[in-house]
């Protein structure tokens, strides 16, 4: 168990669904917090371990139709994420991750394999792989700036009534249907590999702000807006 004053952040199932430097993803949270005076603990959950209950941002990542069905599996048998989630914690799910919290994802063959049921999603198999830069403006209400990123899957996404939109696609696939990604409570999923919030600092802003409050005090992004800047205009029409 963390100290009370401690950021706690939980990597699920780093040996099966890391495949795509989603990781980075955990390094970029650590990093944003300590540079605000908040400290962080880090807590990695393997497969063969139970996913604890006490975490306050929690990131699961991408992979591939083997591990993610394992993934599936387990945490459809673990309660520790679906309890802390109720008790108010975050979380981002990426790709393979983002699929699983869903009701169903396709499996190696395309097979209906059920999901964790987290978010109101499903997902199949679309006839080709969606690969390249994506480009997306976020739902205003979010307060995030336009997301960039790269996408690798052969995922179509239905969003269902109990969940929106995370994005609007301006480059890129996405969820399939002019969406990309979408969110529930304090719940985001994403297909934005990149890692995601590398290439967008504000997505992470607010996975912190949601869990230690608004008031975030400012750090300096002249790096990363330089990154989100040439991505930007190398790909957006």
């Amino acid at each position: 168990m963390p100290s009370d004053n401690a950021l706690s952040i939980v990597w699920i199932y780093p040996d099966l669904l890391s495949t795509y430097g989603d990781q980075g993803n955990v390094l970029v949270l650590e990093e944003r917090a300590r540079r605000r005076g908040i400290p962080v603990q880090t807590v990695h959950v393997r497969s063969s371990d139970p996913v604890p209950e006490y975490g306050h941002i929690y990131l699961i990542g991408g992979g591939e139709d083997r591990p993610q069905i394992l993934g599936a599996q387990r945490l459809k048998r673990d309660p520790g994420l679906r309890r802390a989630l109720d008790r108010g914690a975050a979380m981002l799910a990426v790709c393979a991750g983002y699929q699983i919290m869903g009701s169903v994802f396709g499996g190696e063959e395309g097979q209906p394999v059920e999901g964790v049921g987290i978010l109101d999603i499903s997902s199949g198999r679309g006839q080709g792989r969606a690969v390249g830069e994506l480009v997306a403006e976020t739902a205003p209400e979010l307060g995030v700036p336009t997301l960039t990123g790269f996408e690798n899957h052969m995922g179509v996404t239905h969003l269902g009534p109990g969940v929106r939109p995370l994005s609007r696609t301006v480059v890129g696939t996405g969820n399939g249907d002019g969406t990309e990604g979408c969110y529930a409570g304090k719940v985001i999923g994403t297909y934005l590999h990149g890692p995601a919030l590398a290439r967008n600092p504000g997505l992470a802003d607010l996975l912190l702000r949601w869990i230690v409050g608004p008031e975030l005090p400012p750090i300096d992004d002249t790096w990363h807006e330089r990154l989100r800047a040439e991505r930007l205009a190398a790909v957006r029409p």
